[in-house]
């Protein structure tokens, strides 16, 4: 009995100096995890497509910021399941911006609806119209019942006192709402992060519009320009008075309608071949509307604009043809009278496509649909270690005519005829990338006997885009005020379509050597539930999800209990 009684509180004090002992490991390991966490900093992402990792570009635009940088937000309120998610992803991603902006990246979420009364809300929502941000009312199917709500799907990012807006809305109208949404989440990072760059000082690229050529003015490409005007300094060029084009890093051909000369091409072709990017807006028909006769007829001749054999030598070719394609914009007609005066209704016109076919590359990826006006088609041709990309092209229902091609205007009265439409997916945009070989290699310089050796020592890669359309970045001209309205804006459909965002991405893609753009490609799957299984199942996982944990914990408490018992009667015993 002594012996049994003397080793009851030996066992007893063993076992609470090994529970101490214990606790003081678990504390201690704490505490090495919390020293090792503040010293070493580190992320886990472990969703399949990496969702919430940043870019190295991002990480280091926002880790390298000079000054603060405020994001207010007024997507956020009373919403359903469907814009949670995409107001839960707008702050998903600001956090993360957080952790490597630090003190210098702060945002606020605003509810524009929360005001105190309708008259106060009214107010709120005037002041938000004057900076630009227009409401959106999407739509979105709950528990199947069809939920609109009317939202402000914007972000202002601050800094240094000037601003700058974030749709951060995008994709593509034409696809269901669960699918625009996801587009949407997919760009986030691009779009926030981009607009941040944008506001940071640094050293602003020059741009070159070429001029000279009867190419778009100022007002015509106002809106485009403007634009390039936040980031660049743009320079109207005149290739026949500049010796070179070397004090610039990019040049834009909008719409030539005269020829340049062998000079001045040679300009154009050592500028690309030594690293200088191109964009390249160029019809391959003439089509003047100006001289349309009464009856509404013009013709559409080929242009002599001595490019052919440049854009040959660069791998591409464009077609002296029109497309046609049902998918397309429209124009307004006189259809009859209506009293003394002309009813005009708007037509379709498959002279004017819309292209909403793109490549899923980083300038093209998630966007809407872009408005072309008498568009031919691109084809390649060789062109050794020059990659070519083709960023869109017309529907599966498109025709091709050669020139010289009779345009009447009183066509759009006309059903169209199907079966016409069997030339699918005709290429209008290329981007071509690598080390471009002169066009004069081996040639004397025009006008000289100066010969120019098969490689330049100043030869560099470089990157060109074209578009075989001239109009794709002329603006509508506003009837009363003569101002350019934004590009892509269509007055008669009242839709903008994504031109301006093309060529945005386009530049950033030629320009940006942070790699910034690349964070377009991102990539989040969409994983829609079964709605029919949802709709059946609902009451059942709804009682799981309620009967379950409590279950557990019930479990739980059963076998604590029996444990210690159990404990206890050890002791008792012993």
């Amino acid at each position: 009995m002594t012996d049994s009684a003397t080793s009851t509180p030996a066992v007893a004090s063993s076992r609470k100096r090994a529970d101490l002992l214990t606790f003081i490991a678990i504390v201690g390991g704490l505490l090495l995890l919390n020293f090792i966490g503040q010293r070493f900093f580190f992320r886990l992402d472990m969703t399949e497509e990496k969702r919430y990792t940043m870019s190295p570009a991002t990480k280091t635009l926002l880790s390298e910021l000079k000054q603060p940088v405020t994001v207010t937000v007024y997507l956020t309120g009373d919403f359903p399941p469907a814009f949670r998610r995409l107001e839960q992803a707008v702050r998903e991603t600001l956090t993360e911006f957080q952790v490597y902006g630090g003190a210098n990246l702060n945002f606020i979420f605003i509810d524009p609806s929360a005001a105190g009364s309708e008259a106060a809300r009214n107010q709120f929502y005037a002041s938000l119209f004057k900076k630009g941000l227009k409401p959106t009312n999407l739509g979105a199917t709950e528990n199947g019942k069809r939920v609109e709500k009317i939202i402000f799907p914007w972000a202002v990012v601050s800094m240094a006192g000037r601003d700058r807006n974030v749709l951060l809305l995008r994709g593509n109208q034409a696809a269901p709402p669960e699918v625009r949404l996801n587009q949407s989440i997919e760009g986030l990072e691009y779009e926030l992060a981009n607009t941040i760059r944008t506001l940071s000082p640094s050293l602003r690229k020059r741009m070159g519009v070429v001029m000279g050529h009867g190419e778009l003015s100022n007002e015509q490409a106002g809106d485009m320009l403007g634009a390039w005007q936040q980031q660049y300094d743009v320079y109207r060029v005149d290739l026949s008075k500049v010796p070179d084009l070397r004090a610039l890093d990019a040049l834009v051909v909008a719409q030539p309608k005269t020829a340049y000369s062998e000079e001045e091409k040679f300009k154009l072709d050592q500028f690309i071949t030594q690293g200088g990017r191109a964009m390249f807006f160029v019809d391959a028909l003439r089509v003047d509307l100006d001289s349309v006769s009464r009856n509404g007829a013009a013709l559409a001749t080929p242009y002599d604009l001595n490019l052919d054999d440049l854009f040959f030598k660069y791998g591409v070719r464009l077609n002296q043809n029109l497309l046609l394609d049902l998918n397309s914009g429209q124009i307004p007609l006189v259809t009859g009278t209506e009293g003394n005066r002309p009813k005009i209704e708007p037509m379709p016109w498959q002279l004017y496509p819309l292209i909403n076919r793109f490549s899923p590359h980083p300038i093209t990826r998630n966007l809407d649909a872009v408005y072309l006006k008498f568009v031919g088609n691109i084809d390649t041709v060789k062109a050794v270690g020059i990659r070519k990309t083709m960023l869109m092209s017309t529907s599966r229902y498109t025709r091709t005519l050669p020139a010289p091609v009779p345009i009447n205007f009183n066509d759009a009265r006309l059903e169209p005829n199907p079966k016409l439409y069997q030339n699918s997916f005709q290429p209008v945009a290329y981007l071509l990338e690598g080390q471009f070989k002169s066009l004069y290699a081996n040639r004397a310089r025009p006008g000289t006997m100066q010969f120019q050796p098969d490689k330049s020592p100043n030869a560099r890669p470089s990157r060109i885009l074209v578009v075989s359309d001239g109009d794709f970045i002329r603006s509508e001209l506003n009837p009363k005020t003569g101002k350019p309205l934004r590009l892509g804006f269509d007055r008669l459909a009242n839709t903008e379509f994504a031109n301006r965002e093309l060529v945005l991405n386009a530049t950033d893609y030629l320009l940006d050597e942070t790699g910034l753009i690349a964070v377009r490609g991102k990539q989040i799957t969409l994983r829609p539930l079964d709605k029919v299984k949802l709709a059946e199942q609902r009451r059942r996982w709804q009682l799981l999800n309620i009967g379950a944990p409590l279950a557990l914990l019930g479990l739980f408490g059963a076998v604590r209990a029996w444990r210690r018992k159990r404990r206890y009667a050890e002791f008792a015993t012993s």
